[in-house]
């Protein structure tokens, strides 16, 4: 075997080989950079709503005075939900649906507590990311989970506790804390009695949100029958931050609710990201095809010899060997770089977004997509390699 390996290496170019290394270690550190930045970065733009995916965007029509006094209705109309179903960014639509009653809560905390008027909403399951054992109502349980707006837990603890004497609470706090609810029909004639469970907090979404099968028993037990248009749209979209978005809510007097920054920077940097990676890929099938043309050059100059071998007995898997060797290490070799390429400039960056409060993701990910480009770059290359050695042996 030895002897075969410096037989066939003979004509092997060294700054061929080199060349494909760099090359490929160029291309495997900017897709794992760029996909680790990524991971690592991207945490700044979520938001922190567990429960309410940052694809999800909450949009209700604007309130201005032409439209009260000219008395234009805040609802959507069948014939606008249709319109923005059909939208190239939209991947699927929601209806609010409110209370069709009275809501009272009470409060009580050290011998002393609160009540105020409440309202309920609810969305489709689908879009509320909670697992069924914290979400969700069975008829008959006394038990409703909520999920609030987070700025009702900062009115209370520096508008409504300060004023009152009351201690202030966390979230955590709070959501140990039972609520009693009390829901009366609007003629006063039926009413009934159930304890709130703070289920979770929200910064996008301005309400106070209960399980969609809830406000459908309720309603129907203590509303009027009436039958009312959504006020509120929750919209899973395609493309979060899209700027065909803004326009398309610029024209139909709609607006989002919270933050909308975030989606617009996350989609900007899936797009950078995006750029990267497709730069990065680039630059890798490149080296490929530089390794795989250096391989077929080196087995052309070698064919008579390939041929020789082959005739003396030695099988297609021993000829190949040499090769597949430089192959292997020069693939090896360019992994381990940009391995190590990826954790210098992970070491860099890492103090400044732990700055900007980001939780820094695993390397994993980065490492095995790198480990499978590696994988498929020396498949290909001894794919190529057997072919041509069977071709040697039909000389």
């Amino acid at each position: 075997m030895n002897f075969v390996a410096k037989l066939l290496r003979k004509n092997t170019s060294p700054a061929r080989i080199i060349g494909f290394t760099l090359s490929n270690f160029i291309g495997l550190a900017i897709i794992l950079g760029g996909l680790q930045f990524y991971l690592d970065i991207r945490s700044i733009w979520e938001d922190d709503d567990s429960f309410i995916k940052t694809d999800y965007l909450v949009v209700n029509k604007k309130i201005t005075s032409e439209n009260t006094f000219a008395g234009a209705s805040s609802s959507f109309s069948e014939e606008e939900i249709a319109d923005i179903e059909r939208q190239p960014w939209v991947a699927s639509v929601g209806r609010f649906s409110s209370a069709d009653y009275h809501v009272s809560a009470s409060l009580n905390q050290g011998g002393r507590g609160m009540s105020t008027s409440m309202f309920f909403e609810a969305i489709p399951g689908e879009y509320v990311d909670v697992p069924a054992s914290q979400w969700g109502y069975r008829e008959g349980s006394d038990e409703v989970p909520i999920i609030i707006s987070k700025d009702y837990l900062t009115l209370y603890n520096f508008g409504f506790a300060s004023a009152a004497g009351l201690p202030q609470m966390s979230e955590g706090l709070m959501s140990g804390i039972p609520l009693t609810l009390r829901l009366n029909s609007e003629d006063g004639l039926r009413s009934m009695q159930l304890h709130g469970r703070v289920a979770g907090y929200s910064n996008r979404l301005n309400t106070i949100l209960v399980p969609q099968e809830f406000l459908d028993l309720t309603n129907r037990e203590l509303g009027t029958g009436a039958k009312r248009q959504p006020a509120r749209l929750i919209i899973r979209t395609s493309s979060p931050g899209d700027v065909a978005i803004a326009d398309y809510m610029e024209s139909h007097n709609l607006e989002i609710a919270g933050d909308k920054s975030s989606s617009s920077a996350s989609f900007l940097l899936k797009v950078i990201v995006g750029i990267i990676l497709a730069i990065g890929l680039t630059i890798t099938l490149l080296s490929f095809f530089i390794l795989m043309l250096s391989i077929s050059l080196l087995i052309e100059k070698n064919r008579d010899k390939l041929h020789s071998l082959l005739m003396l007995g030695y099988d297609l898997k021993a000829v190949a060997a040499p090769y597949n060797v430089i192959v292997a290490a020069a693939c090896a070799t360019a992994l381990v770089l940009s391995v190590a390429g990826l954790l210098a400039m992970r070491a860099y960056y890492l103090p400044a977004l732990a700055g900007l409060g980001a939780e820094t993701a695993s390397v994993l990910p980065a490492l095995l997509t790198g480990m499978l480009l590696t994988a498929v770059i020396i498949i290909l290359n001894i794919a190529a390699i057997r072919k041509k050695t069977k071709a040697a042996w039909r000389l």
